[in-house]
């Protein structure tokens, strides 16, 4: 059995400029909280590779993919295409929000334009 604390897992900044915890990382996916602060936006990318599940824990902000924009909360699931440009923005409070990606994330697999 694999169980992973949240306090061992160390925050890192990514390529797009969030701050994540990778929270598990086995075989063809990994699991990250990441956050960003009041009005921070991540650096509009793409991954060539990775198919990207984002799940809103807290804070609302605004989700960007291929041109198309949603405002997003708390209890939204978001798809994230591999190949799709994509950003998203935090609104005044924050955002709070899980990263699942398959296959796991890593800084070589995000492209800017």
């Amino acid at each position: 059995m694999d169980i992973r604390s949240y306090g061992a897992a160390k925050p890192f900044t990514t390529k797009d400029g969030s701050t994540i915890r990778e929270l598990m990382r086995a075989g063809e996916q990994s699991l990250a909280e990441a956050s960003l602060a009041p009005g921070q936006a991540t650096e509009r990318h793409y991954h060539a590779a990775s198919e990207e599940l984002y799940y809103l824990l807290d804070g609302e902000g605004e989700m960007e993919i291929d041109g198309e924009r949603a405002g997003v909360a708390p209890g939204d699931a978001i798809l994230i295409p591999p190949g799709a440009r994509h950003q998203i923005t935090a609104d005044a409070t924050g955002l709070r929000f899980l990263c699942c990606c398959s296959p796991p994330y890593r800084h070589e697999d995000t492209f800017f334009d």
